[in-house]
C-alpha cells in the first residue's frame, strides 16, 4: 500500500477491462486518480469500486482523439489536485481485418484512437509534468507492436508507431526528469478481447506459454510499477508481460 501516495494519475480508456483495473489498483496504492472514458455508467461504476476501498478519484466522459477534450481533462485534473504526475494511455480500439478487407475509414478510426489520441494526450500533459518537476507516461501498446500479427494490419501498425513514439519521447524529455515507457500486453481476458476468444482460444494457446490467459490486473500491477519511483531508472523501456508470446 501507498505506492503512489501523493501521485496524481490519469488513466484514459478506464471504463473498463485493464483501465479499470489500473485505476482501482492505483487508487489503492495512495494516487489520486482521473478516469477517463466515452462510456459514462461504466466509468461511475469504476468510481464506485474506487470509493469502496477508500480511494479518491474523479471520472471524465472523454474522447481521446479531441484535442480540445484533452485540454479539458488536463485542466480539471489541475483544477482538482494542483497537478498531475501520471499518465496512462490506455484508450484503444482492435480491428479484425485483413489488409484486403480493410477500408481507409477503419484504418483512420484506429489510427486515432490508438496512436493520435496517445500523441494528444502526452502533448497536453508535458507542460504540466515539466511543473510539477517530472513525471511518468505510460503507453499502452501490445504484443501487436513487437511482433507481426495476422488480421490486425492498422492496430499493429498504431501500437509499434507507439512504441517507437515512447522512445523518442524518453529521449526528448528525459532531461525534465520525465519517463516514458510502454506496456506490451498479450492475450489478456477483457471485454475487447472476449469475442475473438470464441473462435481463436486454440490459435492463442499455442503461443502464451501459460496454461492460462492474462487477467486486467496482470497488467495493472506492471502499470503500478512504471508510474511508481520505483521505477526511477526505466525510460524508454518495453515492459512486455505477454505469458511468453515473445519468448518464441
Amino acid at each position: 500500500m501507498g505506492r503512489l501516495t501523493g501521485k496524481v494519475a490519469i488513466i484514459t480508456g478506464a471504463a473498463n477491462g485493464m483501465g479499470a483495473a489500473e485505476a482501482v489498483l492505483f487508487a489503492k496504492e495512495g494516487a489520486k486518480v482521473i478516469a477517463t472514458d466515452i462510456q459514462e455508467s461504466a466509468l461511475q461504476e469504476v468510481l464506485d469500486q474506487i470509493k469502496e476501498t477508500g480511494g479518491e478519484g474523479i471520472v471524465l466522459t472523454h474522447d481521446v482523439t479531441s484535442e480540445e477534450g484533452w485540454q479539458q481533462v488536463i485542466a480539471e485534473a489541475v483544477k482538482q489536485y494542483g497537478k498531475v504526475d501520471v499518465l496512462v494511455n490506455n484508450a484503444g480500439v482492435a480491428s479484425p481485418r485483413t489488409m484486403e478487407e480493410m477500408g481507409m475509414d477503419e484504418w483512420n478510426k484506429v489510427m486515432n484512437i490508438n496512436l493520435n489520441g496517445c500523441v494528444l494526450g502526452m502533448k497536453a500533459v508535458i507542460p504540466e509534468m515539466k511543473k510539477a518537476g517530472g513525471g511518468s507516461l505510460i503507453n499502452i501498446s501490445s504484443i501487436g507492436g513487437i511482433v507481426g500479427m495476422a488480421g490486425s494490419s492498422p492496430y499493429t501498425a498504431a501500437k509499434g508507431a507507439l512504441r517507437a513514439l515512447s522512445k523518442s519521447a524518453a529521449v526528448e524529455y528525459g532531461k525534465d526528469h520525465i519517463r516514458v515507457n510502454s506496456v506490451h500486453p498479450g492475450i489478456i481476458e477483457t471485454p475487447m478481447t472476449k469475442d475473438s476468444f470464441k473462435d481463436a482460444e486454440p490459435y492463442y494457446r499455442t503461443f502464451t506459454q501459460l496454461p492460462y490467459f492474462g487477467l486486467p490486473e496482470d497488467v495493472a500491477y506492471g502499470v503500478l510499477f512504471l508510474a511508481s519511483d520505483e521505477s526511477r531508472f526505466m525510460t524508454g523501456a518495453e515492459l512486455v508481460i505477454d505469458g511468453g508470446w515473445t519468448a518464441l
